[in-house]
């Protein structure tokens, strides 16, 4: 499978590396002064810093929830979801979306959760039940 790489907009080093390493427990790359990467489940993410953040737009419908747009995130299996779910909580960091089960009994069956990053990203993690129905419809 291919990886993506994904650079977005941090208010500053310290709190990205707190969130990334610490909370989520990605393994840091390369990092400058202005910029850092992590592992983010296998994929590269570039964190650069900036003062400049657009308002977020929750335009998002899904499921009847209404969800920050632009947001990126993970597909991650089930039990990691609930090891990143659990460390969230004790975290206590605030969920945008709390962990919930969409779709249930219907194809895509997934568990999702959001969350802000300390610079205001938003977040998503899912675990779909059977991986194989990812783009099913």
């Amino acid at each position: 499978m291919s990886k993506f790489h994904y650079a977005f907009k941090v208010k500053d080093i310290n709190s990205t590396r707190k969130f990334y390493v610490d909370i989520l427990g990605c393994e840091e790359g390369r990092s400058t002064d202005s910029w850092i990467d992590f592992n983010f489940f296998e994929n590269q993410l570039s964190a650069h810093v900036s003062d400049n953040f657009p308002k977020l737009d929750y335009c998002g419908k899904v499921d009847g929830i209404n969800v920050p747009i632009p947001h990126f995130g993970c597909l991650l299996e089930i039990d990691e979801f609930k090891r990143i779910q659990k460390k969230l909580e004790e975290e206590k960091i605030e969920f945008v979306v709390k962990p919930q089960k969409r779709y249930a009994g219907k194809t895509g069956e997934q568990f999702t959760m959001f969350v802000f990053d300390f610079s205001g990203n938003p977040l998503e993690f899912k675990a779909f039940t059977n991986s194989n129905e990812v783009f099913s419809v």
